[in-house]
């Protein structure tokens, strides 16, 4: 299964990258913001899943999800939303642009595999 996790944070990326590589992604690519991911997608090619941060320079998260959703290529593609942004407006303003799940910051591993059970990716053997 592959990944791309989409955060501005080199910690968080790193993070989010260990944990997936435990879940039995591979490959996981990352990027700093949502133009450099969708960079990262059209020489890659299509993933599994993307965790996709909102606050992010150049091109923040809910515009990533949005123009990804307007590419057939990229239906696919399960999105978490892995942000800060509590609020309730801001929650459905992401899963209307085409969000499978939302995560708050901070959360633990248990949480973030919680989502990915949600979503169809049982880590293998578990």
């Amino acid at each position: 299964m592959k990944a791309l996790v989409v955060d501005d944070s080199r910690t968080i990326r790193v993070m989010l990258k260990r944990f997936l590589q435990a879940q039995g992604f591979d490959p996981i690519h990352e990027a700093g913001d949502g133009k450099e991911a969708l960079a990262k997608l059209a020489e890659v090619g299509s993933v599994d899943l993307a965790l996709v941060d909102w606050n992010m320079p150049v091109m923040d998260g809910l515009d990533f999800v949005t123009t990804l959703r307007q590419n057939k290529q990229y239906e696919a593609v399960k999105v978490v939303m892995v942000t800060t942004e509590s609020e309730a407006s801001k929650v459905s303003r992401a899963m209307s642009a085409g969000a499978n799940q939302y995560i708050f910051k901070p959360f633990t591993p248990e949480k973030l595999r919680e989502k990915l059970d949600l979503m169809g990716f049982a880590k293998p053997g578990a």
